[in-house]
């Protein structure tokens, strides 16, 4: 059976195709201003990777913030469901999953057959997800790719105490007029991050093997972070970031 699978992320639009059971195709393009056709770009990317056409897919499902765009698909699954089909498809003994996407954070619980034992989600605000973390950086004058290596070089544990995004970029530049180093300012970033994230780890119970996904588990400083407050060790998948794509695809098989 051949079937394809769509994540419509906030920032980017994951595609993957599989067949019986294999992965044959995937692509990633920006959700930009139109996520209708960043998903039908995605998608005819990843067949044109796997050599099919759109005739040649027998089921196509959705998932994320912009499912309601994807108007080719033919059915939808909820973000949580699609991390835990995917992480059990590529790492079986994954318990406990944490998905940071740019706009939703979560923590799942899942069992060996894949299925969400339990799950906690941070959709309400910024603060516990990736778009936090651009802010942040924006504030900081750097880039998100350089918040690791900055993360890396701090000497000492800056409190960021807003619970807010908003309020949270007030407190950053505060910590940069009271000549705070760069450094130390994105480690208290992604450890506030990090705080979120656990909070709600805690809050459905940590398992091993624990897993991240998402754009933001590619944060190398973020899986520090949480690594430090739990004292465990977070496995990263090659390219988290199609996780849940290819568990949407496992599903449309199902």
């Amino acid at each position: 059976m051949t079937t394809a699978g769509i994540d419509s992320g906030a920032k980017n639009v994951k595609a993957v195709i599989m067949r019986d059971g294999k992965i044959v195709g995937k692509s990633t393009v920006p959700a930009g201003l139109d996520a209708k056709a960043a998903a039908n770009q995605a998608y005819d990317e990843a067949l044109k990777a796997a050599g099919l056409k759109r005739s040649d897919i027998q089921k196509v499902l959705v998932t994320g913030a912009g499912k309601k765009d994807c108007d080719f698909a033919q059915g939808k699954i909820t973000e949580v469901g699609a991390a835990a089909k995917g992480i059990s498809y590529i790492m079986p003994n994954a318990r406990t999953v944490i998905a940071v996407g740019a706009e939703e954070g979560s923590a799942v619980k899942v069992n060996e057959k894949g299925n969400v034992v339990d799950f906690a989600i941070n959709e309400k605000c910024a603060a516990g997800a990736g778009t936090f973390v651009e802010a942040m950086a924006r504030a900081l004058e750097t880039q998100v790719e350089k918040m690791a290596e900055l993360y890396d070089q701090s000497t000492k544990e800056v409190d960021m105490n807003a619970q807010c995004a908003v309020f949270a970029e007030s407190e950053l530049v505060s910590l940069v007029h009271s000549q705070t180093a760069k450094p130390d300012i994105a480690r208290a970033v992604l450890t506030a991050i990090a705080d979120r994230i656990v909070s709600m780890m805690r809050r459905i119970g940590i398992e091993n093997e624990v897993v991240a996904i998402g754009g933001v588990a590619l944060n190398n400083g973020f899986i520090k972070a949480v690594e430090k407050e739990l004292n465990i060790k977070i496995t990263v998948p090659a390219d988290p970031q199609f996780v849940s794509a290819i568990g949407v695809a496992i599903a449309a098989a199902e």
